[in-house]
């Protein structure tokens, strides 16, 4: 039998279900939930304190302060990095001066070690060793007789060449005037040789003895060497003041006169004359003093004249000079 709406039983907690047909065209209010009336207590879940129990109050307080102590930590922290490195900037902006001169200095430090192994290196390695030694300049000299005589230094390093001894050796060649080292790395030394020219030569008991502008003898002949003119001072010494009056003349001589010398005679150093080759043509020069003026109106002198002719030349006053027939 269908019950009719409206008549269904509920329990005091569900709230009646409104009939279907009831109230058409009319709004029903929801159902309002439940509250407990004043007074009565409300079920929580076991363990969880109530809002107003001392244990909740006591919990909330810790929370904070432990919250309030990481802060105050945290900060505490972040204050301890920014003060390190603020005293740190600090001490790099006081100790910068300091740190650039203890730089430097090991910088210095650095240079000379590298430095005193560079010169062990070249003082002492075998592959600095020398093992060649080139002549040069060397016409009269020979060449081969110089390098044997400097045999004994091959193999030393060419810092620490005996240069005293090489002076020793080429002292020993009266033809070497000067001479200049330079040494090539790794093996080669260069000696670059000034040769002395002989001058003249000193007419002796013996033969002839050939000399140059300084008066060191050169060699020793029997016969008269070409092209070389008799020096004739009075004596076979050249460390008198004739001797080096004469050789003042010769030197001031242009080359167009100087290779037409025969003799230069020289008794004193205010009396030096000259014989030319050929016909025989003097000159009366007189002193040594105004010699590249007097070289210079005898070279004009004698281009005005025929060599065969036989003249002499008086160039002693060189502003009036003066030629004269000869005998």
């Amino acid at each position: 039998m269908k019950r009719p709406e409206g008549f269904d039983p509920h329990t005091p907690d569900t709230p009646p279900t409104a009939p279907r047909n009831a109230g058409k065209g009319k709004r029903v209010p929801p159902a309002r939930p439940h509250k407990p009336e004043a007074g009565t207590p409300v079920a929580r879940p076991m363990g969880e304190p109530s809002r107003d129990s001392p244990g909740r109050k006591v919990r909330n307080k810790t929370e904070r302060v432990v919250d309030s102590s990481r802060r105050a930590n945290a900060e505490a922290n972040k204050a301890a990095r920014l003060r390190r490195k603020y005293e740190r900037s600090e001490v790099r902006r006081f100790t910068r001066r300091s740190r650039h001169r203890r730089l430097t200095w090991l910088t210095i430090a650095a240079s000379i070690v590298v430095l005193c192994v560079l010169v062990a290196v070249a003082v002492y390695s075998p592959l600095l060793a020398l093992k060649t030694i080139k002549i040069e300049g060397a016409a009269s000299v020979s060449a081969t007789e110089v390098r044997t005589a400097l045999a004994d230094q091959l193999g030393t390093p060419l810092a620490l060449v005996d240069f005293d001894g090489i002076k020793k050796e080429l002292a020993r060649f009266p033809l070497i005037r000067s001479y200049v080292t330079e040494t090539v790395p790794p093996n080669t030394l260069v000696i670059h040789i000034v040769e002395r020219a002989p001058l003249g030569v000193l007419q002796t008991a013996t033969g002839y003895t050939v000399v140059d502008a300084a008066g060191v003898t050169l060699s020793h002949e029997t016969e008269r060497p070409a092209k070389l003119p008799i020096i004739d001072s009075g004596s076979t010494s050249t460390t008198t003041a004739a001797f080096t009056a004469a050789v003042s003349v010769m030197l001031a001589l242009p080359a167009s006169v100087s290779s037409r010398v025969d003799t230069v005679k020289a008794r004193t150093k205010d009396d030096v004359t000259l014989v030319l080759d050929g016909a025989g043509q003097s000159v009366v020069w007189g002193s040594a003093e105004r010699s590249a003026e007097k070289a210079r109106v005898l070279a004009d002198l004698i281009s005005h004249q025929d060599p065969k002719t036989v003249v002499e030349y008086d160039v002693s006053a060189p502003n009036s000079a003066v030629v004269r027939p000869g005998s």
